[in-house]
């Protein structure tokens, strides 16, 4: 037979696209349309329904940027058109390619009844099956004029992402508002071509199958009469039930289509819109699940949940009932999808906590699962806390993007640091936005990396964001794929359904061990700084709140904020979310979670104070609060008590220009340039600092990446830097501290070095006057430490990476993220850098020529200046704290670290001392919690763990009478066939594993 499949294939697309599809719609009519377009913000539904429009036609432009507009679409059901399918088919002005990043609506009844959502693939509204004729159609739609930020060309600086710097041109351009006949055969035959010639795509040219396909379509297409598409699509559909009931074979690959839409909470637009994005998404679904019995759809964030039931409750209705039916699924237990690298140990938890509870209290579900399609990478301290949250389960999807090294696995078990291993599903098919087509289809067979061991993967299915969501399109699709020769078998099925199946059928998939680090979007670790400084200081404001609130309703009766804390630990999670956290939303976005965090700040402060008064009392006598899990200058730990005497730094100058400063523990030697040349650890007799270096040395990158600007970092970055050596002002200041004050490009950064009396550390406070574009700004500190690997800090414990590039692997990871502290050590000595608000980092090693020695130089990232999708990021000044503490061990990194997130706080009062809740006698077993149980109960409820990676056995001391103590899990639950901590009175003694988690339980007596 002579080879004419490409002459087939060219046949099928142009009748396809010129003739069948055009058929779907064979009759239409204009609708009546009237607009009215609100002022400033969204108004309430009522409010959009009652208001009176004006005439608007077809063509016209509409919609400023974020704008909202109400149209009013009226008109009759012709007569003729008796006993047809009639649908409405409303084009805001939509580009089909941009699914999920332009203008939306969300079709009403006039009563406020919501009908379903309108998307650039989601169109129509079906008005009646079959149709009696003389039917009055009146809908009306909220439509929102979502300025296009992320266009055909990418990247490109735009002042649309800030209602106040957008204008108001309209964007679009309305197309389409008709009445329309529904020819389902036609649609049903486009449906068989599209999934055969898809798959035929991908089988191999050789395959009899493929051939198969090819002349079945070839036949149907003679039956197309292109004339008369719609009287003759029954025929070209029976030409094809021969190929389309070819069953799959027995080895087929599996698939669990799951109906999703990834809607990330802010990116491109405000937190605002998202809460109407949530609501036209879930009325498509709760409508699509109406239509199709197998059809089952999953969210996630609970936040997102939340929204609907405060701003829509008209869904909120729709959408409880689904779930009551068990086909609208609550997925993934957490407050929202956010990112996992940078939020601490508590805020981790509290993901969790906030995120299930909403799912029981709200439906009675409890997730099993964290569902993370689209978070930057994960945190090697995640596994232990989904496990302490009674989860078990972990999908992603991110992975995929990584550019360097493709991970080896797509179903395996991934250990944590403290050995925890969950369950983790890494979706073969590529997307988050599966579209059902048969390359997606296929690709996930053929791609799958655990084939002969396992045949289960999971898709999830739909158009995220704006997108609206899982399409009839995808059903039929998926329909037909259920057992379709050639094919893998999909098959719809709830997130549990996949996961008991994949882990069932794999009981020993391979372990992966550390961090999932995705090789991209390394970036996100600085971008936005004032985001990332507003998390972090939320995240300890929120310790001292509970901690203090709790200690003064036990000592003194203060009556616990329980209400007021619950609403900002909402508000800091929410604000995690892995667009808003790193950095990569637009500048309305950064500018409102500026403004968010100073409220939290002054929120959160005002419940200290109080907290902080009723223990101390009235009176003159001066208190210092020490709210880190250690003790300092002789105030407990959690506790308040007169402060200590200070001691002496001396500051003297030095010989070849610039000034010592030595305490007795350290002396450090600040050169002309105000750069560090010296770190003398005087206990010890050790340098830190390289020989021939300089420390706290600023230096500046070029950073223009390929793509992804705000989200990414290119390691050719490191190809030019420009070390800002020089100093416009090098003076002593005060008793114990050097000025320094630098100027470069349109820049100025002014820095403060203090050698504390009776510290063994350098602190070093930054402020950056930053008005640079493009440029990336780092702090060095090249250290005389042979290390082959270094800690940094994440969730209840820390993770060694290594410092040399042996394997494209280590090559990758030239940015990385640390919580508190950055460690790096060889036997019997170290050095630990600590922070209070960056994130980004990278270590490097060299050998020195001179003595073979190794400098290991740690490097913390400070700002970024991209101007896409902000084009004003991070403009303005910026204030950093960091400390050098030379001869630390990871319990000095540790303490260090909290306390310079935890600066003490001085009350007077008439009280001597305030004893703390609990104390344990052990540094290296931190406490991240002391609280009231969130039940309202006045149980104390305190968290803690080992930090220094070792064994431990400590003693708890409970300040306070308690009946009894047990373990929870992070919802303060007792954990089943857990047996009640060994007790002596006030004392609970505990043996711990490396980074072991706890959470106790403490019922006052």
């Amino acid at each position: 037979m002579h080879d004419d499949r490409s002459l087939i294939e060219g046949r099928l697309k142009r009748v396809l696209d010129e003739r069948i599809r055009p058929a779907v719609y064979p009759e239409s009519v204009p609708l009546d349309v009237a607009v009215w377009t609100a002022p400033g913000e969204p108004v309430p539904v009522a409010e959009g329904l009652a208001a009176t429009p004006e005439p608007i036609a077809v063509g016209a432009r509409w919609g400023a940027p974020w704008g909202t507009s109400w149209f009013h679409v009226r008109g009759t059901v012709p007569a003729a058109w008796a006993g047809r399918t009639v649908e409405a088919i409303l084009d805001l002005g939509f580009d089909e390619n941009m699914p999920g990043f332009q203008c939306e609506g969300l079709v009403y009844r006039p009563d406020g009844t919501p009908v379903k959502g309108l998307n650039p693939r989601n169109q129509w509204v079906r008005i009646a099956a079959p149709a009696e004729g003389g039917e009055s159609v009146d809908l009306r739609v909220e439509a929102a004029s979502n300025p296009v930020i992320l266009d055909y060309h990418p990247f490109l600086p735009t002042r649309l992402g800030d209602k106040d710097t957008a204008g108001s041109e309209p964007q679009y351009r309305l197309e389409r508002m008709d009445l329309a006949v529904f020819d389902e055969t036609v649609w049903q035959l486009v449906m068989d071509l599209e999934v055969l010639g898809e798959l035929m795509q991908e089988l191999p040219e050789d395959s009899g199958r493929r051939h198969e396909i090819l002349r079945a379509v070839d036949r149907a297409l003679d039956a197309v009469d292109l004339q008369d598409v719609n009287g003759t699509a029954a025929a070209a559909r029976a030409a094809l039930e021969g190929v389309l009931a070819a069953p799959a074979y027995d080895s087929a690959h599996r698939i669990s289509a799951v109906g999703h839409a990834h809607i990330d909470s802010a990116w491109l637009w405000p937190l605002r819109e998202t809460v109407r994005k949530v609501a036209r998404t879930t009325s498509n679904m709760t409508a699509l699940l109406d239509d199709d019995p197998d059809f089952v759809f999953a969210m996630s964030q609970a936040q997102q949940w939340a929204w609907i039931k405060e701003h829509r409750p008209e869904v909120w209705a729709k959408v409880k009932k689904a779930v009551a039916d068990g086909r609208f699924v609550p997925a993934g237990g957490m407050w929202v999808e956010s990112d996992t690298n940078m939020p601490g140990s508590e805020a981790m938890a509290r993901q969790f906590v906030h995120g299930k509870r909403f799912f029981i209290e709200e439906f009675g579900v409890e997730n099993d699962e964290a569902w993370l399609p689209d978070t930057f990478g994960f945190a090697a301290g995640l596994p232990q806390i989904i496990k302490a949250a009674g989860s078990k389960w972990l999908l992603t999807q991110k992975i995929s993007w990584s550019q360097t090294n493709k991970f080896p696995h797509h179903t395996f078990r991934w250990e944590g640091i403290d050995g925890t291993r969950i369950f983790t599903h890494f979706p073969p098919v590529d997307t988050y936005n599966c579209a059902v087509k048969g390359s997606e289809i296929a690709h996930a067979g053929r791609n799958f990396k655990d084939k002969g061991v396992a045949r289960h993967s999971l898709a999830p299915v739909g158009w995220g964001d704006g997108g609206g969501g899982t399409t009839r399109e995808m059903i039929a699709k998926a329909a037909r794929l259920r057992d379709l020769e050639g094919s893998p078998a999909v098959r719809w099925e709830r997130p549990a359904e996949f996961f008991e199946k994949a882990e069932a059928e794999y009981p020993n998939a391979p372990v992966w061990v550390g961090e999932l680090y995705l090789e991209l979007h390394r970036a996100t670790l600085t971008s936005q700084a004032g985001t990332k400084q507003g998390n972090r200081r939320s995240e300890h404001l929120l310790r001292e709140a509970e901690l203090w609130a709790a200690t003064a309703a036990v000592r003194a009766g203060f009556p616990y904020p329980y209400g007021e804390l619950d609403r900002i630990w909402k508000t800091v999670l929410l604000h995690q979310f892995h667009d808003i956290l790193p950095g990569s939303s637009i500048a309305w976005v950064h500018r409102e979670a500026r403004a968010t965090y100073a409220a939290v700040a002054e929120d959160l402060d005002a419940v200290i104070r109080a907290a902080q008064k009723a223990l101390a009392g009235d009176g003159t006598r001066e208190l210092v609060f020490n709210a880190a899990p250690h003790a300092r200058a002789g105030v407990p730990a959690g506790g308040a008590q007169a402060p200590a005497a200070d001691g002496r730094t001396a500051v003297t100058a030095r010989a070849d220009g610039g000034h010592v400063l030595d305490n007795g523990l350290l002396r450090v030697e600040v050169d002309a340039r105000g750069l560090v040349v010296s770190a003398y650890d005087l206990g010890s007799g050790r340098e830190a600092v390289a020989p021939g270096q300089a420390a706290n040395l600023p230096q500046l990158h070029a950073d223009f990446p390929n793509m992804w600007d705000a989200w990414d970092v290119d390691a050719f970055y490191r190809h030019t830097v420009t070390d800002l050596s020089e100093a416009e002002e090098v003076a002593v200041e005060g008793d114990a501290s050097v000025r320094v004050v630098r100027r470069f490009g349109a820049s100025r950064m002014t820095q403060v070095l203090t050698l504390a009396p009776g510290q063994r550390r350098l602190d070093i406070d930054t402020e950056v006057d930053w008005h640079e574009t493009e440029k990336f700004l780092k702090l060095a500190f090249p250290l005389d430490v042979h290390a082959e690997r270094y800690a940094s800090e994440t969730q209840f414990g820390h993770f060694h990476r290594p410092t040399h590039t042996n394997t494209s692997w280590e090559a990758a990871k030239f940015e990385a993220c640390n919580h508190r502290f950055v460690h790096v050590e060889e036997p019997g000595w170290g050095v630990a850098l600590v922070n209070d608000s960056t994130y980004g980092h990278d270590v490097t090693r060299t050998v020195r020529d001179a003595d073979s020695g190794t400098t290991t130089t740690v490097r913390v990232s400070l700002l970024r200046a991209p101007r896409f999708p902000d084009p004003e990021t991070d403009q303005g000044v910026h204030r950093f704290r960091h400390a050098l503490v030379p001869g630390a061990d990871i319990v000095d990194a540790v303490r260090e670290g909290y306390r310079i997130n935890l600066p003490e706080r001085r009350v007077t009062g008439g009280a001597a001392e305030v004893a703390p809740l609990v104390a344990v006698d052990d540094d290296a077993v931190v406490v991240t919690a002391v609280k009231l149980a969130d039940d309202g109960s006045g149980d104390v409820v305190v968290r803690f763990h080992e930090a220094r990676g070792g064994r431990a056995r400590t003693t708890l001391r409970l300040g306070f009478e308690a009946a009894d103590v047990v373990a929870t899990d992070l919802l303060e639950r007792p954990l089943a066939d857990t047996p009640a901590p060994e007790r002596d009175g006030g004392a609970v003694t505990l043996s711990l594993r490396p980074f072991e988690l706890v959470t106790l339980r403490m019922r006052r007596a």
